[in-house]
């Protein structure tokens, strides 16, 4: 896992892909918390994205292992529950 000290506010989340994920809110823990706003439908809460998934922090982009759409489907609730047992 890279360190998750360098992921900062507003930084870009990018897939393997370059696909736009979402946008940093904060670290909270192992985890990233994204922004309201890139929560997709679910946009009265956060989504968070496990720390496990960042292979690299670069320049204003934080850059995931996983492409794109697999790692919208890799985005959990505040409880850590993936988004696929919430009928997202």
């Amino acid at each position: 896992m890279t360190d998750l000290s360098q992921v900062t506010e507003h930084m870009e989340i990018i897939g393997a892909d370059g696909v736009h994920i979402g946008t940093v809110d904060r670290v909270e823990g192992d985890r990233i918390k994204m922004t309201k706003a890139d929560s997709g439908s679910h946009s009265d809460h956060h989504h968070y994205i496990a720390g496990g998934l960042v292979v690299a922090v670069e320049g204003n982009q934080v850059r995931l292992s996983a492409a794109g759409a697999e790692a919208a489907l890799l985005e959990e609730e505040e409880g850590g529950e993936p988004l696929s047992d919430r009928g997202s």
